[in-house]
């Protein structure tokens, strides 16, 4: 029994004046707010949004807020005399009875006015004590560490357990009155204003998809869906550069900066390698064929384009993560270690299908994508930030006679549809019809297949599927395969798309 508990229980006893150094706690804050809450249950209220059983240091009191909690939840009064009933009879506190220790704790109960400080305090305590045990787990582990488990394991685990402690039972949420939320919704009307093009949420560069959206609002988790070859990867890559190039920061009061135009941008590639997806970037910069740098078939003026670009892009804020098979903990985890220190303003997932999950779930597919769909939702949430995430479609699309994507296309869960606030497919009609040339030209349908290749040639379109915030839809765009580039059709490289 704690030291202050036996002080309570007997007030004229000395302190016993531990000279070893113990885990942080205030065993005095702790009485006061149980009593607070014997008293007026209404002081439970302040508290139990953030406040747990298991934040108290004294098993006893963990015992009395746990049952007050449990009672008060049923619709019934905790007091002194309803709770003695669930607690051991012939259990002692000091001198004193656990019956005669509640009314003890009534008896000297502090005003309700005080309940939430008092339950910040025990908090934070919670939370200090955590650090230590988490500090004093990697020394041990890292002294007496197992073969089989590297540093690097180690660091990784430390990791998540300080990002479970940070966002686990904040006090910092709750409701916020109205006037709080049409403030924040006319602040983000006024840098809507203010930044290039008029948006409210983040420019991807292409003028007719931000028409449609209005950019990629914060804390939106953005499908990307297409089958093989359809140029999602392509798409994705080029809505990241776009939004790294414009990134235009500016400094707040506090020091700190924040994005004016584009962002800071993270990018998950567990398909290709950071060097394939570099150089799909620089072939769509400096329209040298991505196949001919990957040989090295290229010119004297094209290896100075490439240099000169490559100076440019070291500047651009567009950060990759090329881990395979990575899992949706340590996605968030080192999502949230690039926010806090190089900031974050988007992320892009190359794609859903190559994540893990985090739980038991691994032996059934269908749970673990909605495990990562829905973590992906909260991770944008968390972090404010919109999430790019890339999903392939089911084979189920070939079959049909139109091969445009439907929503009950998207693989292995509907909790994807689900929890997507936007789902864009990526169809090019030319991919198809390319397949279907005749073999020979003297064919009497190869003038027919001729025009309509023509009309389609070097044109994509986006479809607009799902928008919770807006309409949907298709927008056409050129797409330009040697590069790899997606562009407004009315942009000046494509003007032979145009319609006129």
């Amino acid at each position: 029994m704690n030291d202050a508990v036996r002080k309570l229980a007997n007030p004229g006893r000395d302190d016993l004046g531990a000279h070893h150094r113990e885990a942080p706690s205030n065993i005095e804050a702790e009485q006061a707010l149980l009593g607070a809450i014997l008293v007026n249950n209404d002081a439970y209220y302040r508290v139990s949004d953030f406040l747990k059983p298991i934040h108290f240091q004294e098993p006893l009191h963990r015992k009395i807020f746990e049952l007050a909690g449990d009672t008060i939840r049923m619709g019934k009064i905790a007091t002194t005399i309803t709770l003695k009933t669930h607690l051991p009879a012939d259990g002692r506190v000091g001198d004193l009875t656990i019956p005669q220790y509640l009314a003890r704790l009534a008896a000297e109960a502090v005003t309700i006015i005080n309940a939430e400080d008092y339950g910040r305090a025990i908090y934070d305590l919670a939370l200090r004590r955590s650090l230590i045990t988490i500090g004093e787990d990697m020394v041990n582990i890292a002294y007496d560490a197992p073969l089989d488990m590297p540093p690097q394991s180690q660091i990784e685990d430390a990791e998540r357990r300080l990002f479970e402690l940070a966002e686990t039972g904040r006090y910092d949420g709750g409701f916020q009155s109205f006037n709080d939320a049409v403030a924040l919704a006319i602040d983000m009307a006024g840098a809507a204003f203010e930044r290039d093009g008029s948006l409210s949420g983040i420019s991807t560069g292409i003028h007719s998809l931000d028409a449609r959206m209005g950019g990629l609002q914060r804390s939106d988790l953005i499908v990307l869906a297409g089958r093989p070859g359809m140029g999602k990867t392509s798409l994705a890559t080029n809505i990241a550069y776009n939004i790294a190039a414009a990134y235009e920061p500016e400094v707040q009061a506090d020091g700190s900066f924040k994005a004016k135009n584009g962002g800071v941008v993270g990018f998950y590639s567990l398909e290709m390698s950071s060097e394939q997806l570099a150089t799909r970037i620089i072939s769509e910069q400096t329209e040298v064929s991505s196949s001919k740098i990957r040989r090295g078939d290229i010119s004297e003026a094209d290896f100075e384009k490439l240099v000169a670009c490559s100076q440019m892009m070291q500047k651009v804020p567009l950060f990759i993560d090329q881990t395979g098979g990575i899992s949706i903990a340590q996605l968030s985890a080192r999502a949230r270690r690039l926010k806090r220190q190089r900031g974050l303003d988007c992320l892009v997932v190359d794609y859903i299908q190559l994540m893990t999950g985090s739980g038991k779930s691994s032996d059934n597919r269908v749970q673990e994508i909605t495990q990562i769909t829905t973590g992906l939702k909260a991770l944008g949430k968390e972090l404010n930030v919109p999430i790019i995430a890339l999903s392939q479609l089911s084979r189920q699309v070939e079959s049909r006679e139109d091969k445009r994507p439907q929503l009950s296309d998207l693989r292995e869960s509907g909790s994807i549809e689900q929890d997507a606030d936007v789902v864009l497919f990526v169809f090019r009609e030319e991919y198809y019809v390319k397949n279907l040339e005749p073999r020979d030209e003297f064919d009497p349908k190869y003038e027919e297949w001729k025009m309509q290749f023509e009309k389609v040639k070097g044109t994509a379109d986006v479809i607009i599927a799902k928008q919770r915030h807006g309409p949907t839809g298709t927008v056409k765009l050129a797409f330009q395969s040697e590069f790899t580039r997606f562009a407004d059709l009315a942009d000046p490289s494509f003007s032979q798309y145009e319609e006129h």
